[in-house]
């Protein structure tokens, strides 16, 4: 890998911790300042209020602007959102309204900072689909490492010192990571028509994403899981309690065991399952695997056996994840990698809220375990769908047109 990425790679992690300590901090903030379980819920839900509203836009704006700077720049402005929110604490100052303005703006830092992230790296590693598998493995590591591991834990502890002493660390990470990230090597900016509005340049994305039907099988697969996981993770705590008799430090194992797949996943299983089956098997494989989990922990009465499946769920979903970016980043053309990138992950956000919907009313109507098989036999519908949208022969011929096409230098020296 190259230094380049190495340093990137440092920027996330400490971003990540950053972001965990800030994620456990957050709602507890919310729970001094009102006891309403629906305000409470809102400050969380409008850090991701930004994707549905604004994702179209921000990735046809990362198109047209230079990425590290985009990056370097988003981190400046949550750093300084933080130390508002901060000195805003020491003044008495804090209330719902502004904790929503704020989460919802920190949400936007994240999308645009994500956003332009995930579309330089392709033109960092020269679209090398193996260091693209290898890189986006590090970086997904990293996030359950730092952001679910060590982060949480992290910001409870600190918030016990102070409300707001997880905030201001967040805000410091931010300004390491805009450090680390200034000092990339620049990446041209991908040629566009003039006097196109923005608006016209977003539907491209998303026209280009619903045509090509290689990325549309990316882009649904990550859709279905978020549908699914929002479906059974709505209700997981009640599930922990009901049907595996969890309490809970048993609950916040269980969620540690998801993480502890998810690194697996990530980090381990994804690259030799791709070496022996190629992507698009390897895809088929992990859906298939995740689905009969998501059964088996559904119909679990036994702790630890619920708790392994909830291993190989993690493990299955990140691997998923890790092979279906990696491939996106080398067959999208640069000109549209942001607003391909911002239309894929609207499509899988916007469908997290609607299953925890479901999940829901499912467990209302029909018992905590339902949320889990119905979301089961959605996962395994869905690969029976996608399977032939993104086979390994379908694969292989976009990687031919891609090795086809004229290659540009990709990194500009400071």
């Amino acid at each position: 890998m190259p230094r380049a990425f190495r340093r990137l790679w440092t920027a996330a992690t400490v971003s990540s911790l950053g972001d965990g300590a800030y994620e456990a901090a957050l709602p507890l903030l919310a729970l001094l300042l009102s006891r309403d379980p629906l305000v409470v819920s809102l400050v969380t839900a409008a850090t991701l209020a930004p994707y549905p509203v604004a994702g179209l836009f921000a990735g046809a704006l990362v198109d047209r602007w230079d990425r590290p700077r985009t990056m370097w720049v988003a981190d400046l402005a949550r750093a300084a959102l933080l130390v508002f929110t901060v000195a805003a604490g020491i003044f008495g100052l804090l209330s719902i309204p502004v904790l929503l303005g704020v989460a919802f703006l920190l949400g936007t830092g994240q999308l645009f900072f994500d956003t332009a992230a995930q579309a330089y790296l392709p033109d960092l590693l020269a679209r090398d689909q193996t260091l693209l598998r290898r890189a986006n493995g590090y970086l997904r590591g990293t996030s359950t490492t730092a952001g679910q591991f060590v982060g949480p834990p992290a910001g409870s502890f600190l918030f016990a010192l102070g409300r707001t002493v997880p905030f201001g660390v967040n805000a410091v990470s931010f300004v390491v990571s805009a450090v680390l990230i200034r000092g990339l090597p620049r990446v041209p900016v991908p040629p566009r028509q003039q006097g196109r509005s923005v608006w016209a340049e977003s539907k491209e994305g998303l026209r280009h994403l619903v045509r090509d039907r290689l990325l549309l099988g990316l882009a649904l697969r990550p859709a279905v899981g978020n549908l699914a996981f929002g479906a059974f993770g709505a209700v997981l705590v009640l599930f922990a309690r009901d049907a595996l008799g969890l309490g809970a430090a048993g609950y916040g194992f269980l969620l540690a065991a998801e993480a502890v797949g998810g690194l697996l996943g990530a980090m381990v299983v994804a690259g030799p399952l791709e070496r022996r089956l190629g992507t698009g098997t390897a895809l088929t494989v992990t859906a298939l695997v995740e689905g009969g989990a998501v059964l088996a922990f559904g119909l679990a009465r036994d702790p630890w056996f619920g708790g392994a499946m909830f291993v190989v769920v993690g493990c299955a979903m990140a691997a998923t994840m890790v092979l279906g970016s990696a491939l996106r980043q080398a067959v999208t053309p640069a000109r549209l990698m942001g607003r391909v990138t911002a239309a894929s992950r609207l499509v899988a956000v916007s469908a997290g809220p609607l299953g925890a919907v479901l999940g829901g009313w499912l467990a209302a109507a029909a018992g905590v375990r339902a949320p889990y098989l119905i979301a089961a036999g959605v996962l395994v519908t869905m690969m029976l769908v996608t399977m032939s949208m993104t086979s390994n022969r379908r694969i292989e011929a976009a990687l031919a047109r891609v090795e086809q096409q004229p290659v540009e230098p990709a990194v500009q020296p400071e």
